[in-house]
């Protein structure tokens, strides 16, 4: 029936739509109906005094004009700040005091002016961040072939080294950003099957331990799964991801030569990562932002590009699970503190 009806209003003449000014279109609408309502009165009665009616039409012009201008205010200030985010500016607001449609779409108008802004603001850190990111190794590579070339430096296992440290750092930071967008396209299936956990850990723990020898760090890991034989359904390709992300995180800031303890364990309806590290820990108002893209807080030391916890939390999320920092209040009594980051993924 609403359907019947708005088809039938659609239908029906808009003659006011040429007129641009709506404080116009309100004061011809309240001629026109009064003039309708005096015109009935005189075929009814006869007659109508003139000066009352001429009276009472200017009276309805001007309390239009009057009550139209708080009405039409909004949208004058929607008009100028669309033109304004058309320039790039999305900083202004409406000041919407009504709670009718109008105010709706000011607080409508309003809300999309601040994903906007927030949009923006992102899509210039991001092309910020990247070039950032992309300039520190190319320059350390550049130097290091200038020497090369120059020969002011041999092409000893050293030197290649080094120059592959910084290809393979290249190369991590244009995987992760693929990464992200195929995350913010959607793009990112998982193909589910059922494995052995303690197996995966161990895999992950091995490639880590080669990868902070090579840079020389000499971090030790050590896996220990409370639920021996335990398996998870899970992307396999994509939770090894996750823990080889939180095992080089969790290495880069700790102290070189030290631990780091992979706990896991699989209880009813869950399975339980947790990767700790004898660093500084986080801290507490860094806990929720070292989840975000490019964020890498006040314990990084280099070598990371802020991406690959952000996006271990999306393909936990994708998983169904989730992933955090665990605050010192969870932990043992008399365990150091340093930084455990807690993975919970559903059993099935």
């Amino acid at each position: 029936m609403n359907t019947f009806w708005s088809k039938v209003v659609d239908l029906l003449p808009r003659p006011l739509d040429p007129i641009r000014s709506i404080k116009l279109k309100l004061a011809i609408l309240l001629v026109s109906s009064g003039g309708v309502a005096f015109a009935f009165f005189k075929w009814q009665i006869g007659w109508l005094p003139p000066r009352t009616t001429f009276t009472a039409i200017a009276l309805a012009l001007i309390t239009s004009q009057i009550l139209a201008h708080g009405m039409t205010r909004p949208l004058r200030e929607m008009t100028a700040a669309a033109r304004a985010m058309a320039r790039g500016d999305y900083t202004r607001r409406i000041r919407a005091t009504t709670r009718d449609e109008v105010g709706e779409l000011a607080h409508a108008f309003n809300q999309m002016a601040a994903d906007l802004d927030t949009a923006d603001q992102q899509r210039r850190e991001l092309i910020a961040n990247v070039s950032h990111e992309l300039r520190t190794p190319i320059t350390a590579l550049n130097g290091v072939l200038e020497n090369l070339v120059d020969g002011v430096a041999k092409p000893d296992p050293a030197t290649l080294r080094t120059a592959l440290a910084q290809t393979e750092r290249l190369g991590l930071l244009v995987t992760e950003l693929l990464d992200l967008s195929r995350i913010d396209a959607g793009a990112i299936p998982l193909d589910l099957e059922e494995f052995d956990l303690e197996l995966l850990l161990d895999e992950v723990a091995t490639e880590a331990e080669v990868m902070t020898a090579a840079v020389g760090r000499g971090v030790r890991f050590t896996v220990d799964v409370q639920s021996p034989g335990a398996s998870v359904v899970a992307d396999r390709g994509r939770l090894y991801q996750v823990v080889l992300n939180l095992l080089d995180n969790a290495a880069r800031h700790g102290p070189a030569g030290g631990n780091v303890h992979v706990f896991a364990q699989a209880r009813a309806d869950d399975v339980v990562i947790e990767v700790r590290d004898e660093g500084p820990g986080i801290p507490p108002e860094e806990r929720d932002r070292v989840f975000e893209r490019f964020t890498r807080g006040e314990r990084a030391g280099g070598g990371g590009t802020g991406l690959g916890l952000a996006i271990a939390r999306w393909v936990v999320d994708l998983h169904g699970g989730t992933i955090g920092v665990v605050v010192p209040g969870q932990l043992p009594p008399g365990e150091p503190e340093g930084c455990r980051i807690r993975v919970v993924l559903p059993a099935h």
